[in-house]
């Protein structure tokens, strides 16, 4: 089974499979959805940021809460899913949103789920099979699954501060962490005392995983300086590619829990008590 990333050869090879189509536009979020009901890889599955890998928002609990786990998971088991499914999910290229489904199937209790290497864009490339014929899976019997990941609430990260037991990582890019600039949340800076490690560079430009990513991500560690790695980004979506990240590079094993604060920076932000770090 396949836990953390596949290639399109292995995708086709494949004859017991899940697929989702996680593809998404922060500023168009209707994007997606119009894109995989044009063209999608047959037998996918759409699975929405917005509807389907998010909560209702309060205003305080930033801009992708994360849903109700046993509604995600009741979710899942609706479309076909059940703890022996390969699942593998894909968006268009990087991997973000992708992984963000990635990282929610593993905190409900499902690890046979892997993230299409390029995604649909690989498997256009690879010429690959698509289709606008809309699947209609076969529901399953919900499964209630002991969480593969851990969250983090706000209340740990600010006790952190003060009491360090993890190192924070923030998944932004260097100019939003740097508060420099700020596109999408009412204030720019960044946690303070957190490293920042931008998503980006865990692929190259054909949106495969670097070859260097082990080393890229061994320094991060040294910066740490002996603590564990906590992750966050704007709304706890591409922090999840910095999870999956470590997944590929070996340095977190299959059934070991990582720490995301999935409020994120949005979350984070939307109380002016909270502190604010600027600048590298």
């Amino acid at each position: 089974m396949f836990t953390h990333k596949i290639t399109c050869t292995q995708l086709e090879a494949l004859q017991h499979v899940t697929v989702f189509d996680c593809r998404h536009d922060l500023m168009k979020p209707e994007w997606g959805r119009a894109h995989y009901a044009a063209a999608h890889i047959p037998f996918a599955t759409f699975a929405s940021l917005d509807e389907d890998l998010s909560g209702a928002k309060t205003g305080g609990n930033g801009r992708h809460p994360l849903p109700d786990k046993a509604v995600f998971t009741q979710w899942l088991a609706a479309q076909g899913v059940t703890q022996d499914t390969q699942i593998v999910c894909y968006d268009q290229l990087e991997g973000m949103y992708a992984a963000r489904f990635w990282w929610m199937c593993r905190w409900a209790g499902f690890i046979n789920v892997a993230v299409l290497e390029g995604g649909y864009s690989a498997w256009l490339s690879h010429g690959g099979g698509i289709t606008n014929a809309i699947h209609t899976p076969t529901p399953q019997a919900v499964q209630t699954l002991p969480a593969m990941e851990q969250v983090l609430v706000t209340k740990q990260v600010l006790d952190n501060l003060s009491n360090p037991t993890f190192c924070m990582v923030d998944a932004r890019a260097p100019e939003r962490y740097r508060g420099e600039v700020e596109p999408l949340d009412a204030i720019a800076g960044h946690i303070p005392g957190a490293l920042n490690r931008v998503y980006k560079r865990n692929i190259n430009p054909q949106g495969d995983f670097a070859e260097e990513i082990a080393l890229q991500w061994a320094s991060v560690h040294n910066a740490a300086k002996g603590l564990p790695l906590a992750h966050q980004c704007g709304s706890g979506v591409t922090a999840c590619h910095n999870i999956l990240a470590l997944h590929v590079a070996g340095l977190v094993k299959a059934d070991e829990a990582s720490l995301l604060y999935a409020g994120s920076w949005s979350e984070w932000s939307s109380d002016e008590s909270r502190p604010v770090a600027t600048g590298a």
